[in-house]
C-alpha cells in the first residue's frame, strides 16, 4: 500500500511520454503532408466553377 502513489504517478508519466511521442509524431506527419494536402486542396479550389 505504501507504494501505490508512486505508481499512479508512474503512470502518468508513461501517458505523458506516450502523448509527447504522439505529438511528435503528428507534427512531423503534416510537416511532411501538409504542402501537398494543401496543393490539392488549392486545384480542387481552381477547378471548381465561380
Amino acid at each position: 500500500m505504501l507504494f501505490a502513489p508512486k505508481e499512479k504517478g508512474q503512470g502518468l508519466v508513461e501517458y505523458a511520454i506516450i502523448l509527447a511521442l504522439v505529438a511528435i509524431v503528428v507534427i512531423a506527419v503534416m510537416r511532411l503532408l501538409g504542402p501537398k494536402v494543401g496543393n490539392t486542396f488549392s486545384k480542387i479550389n481552381s477547378e471548381l466553377p465561380s
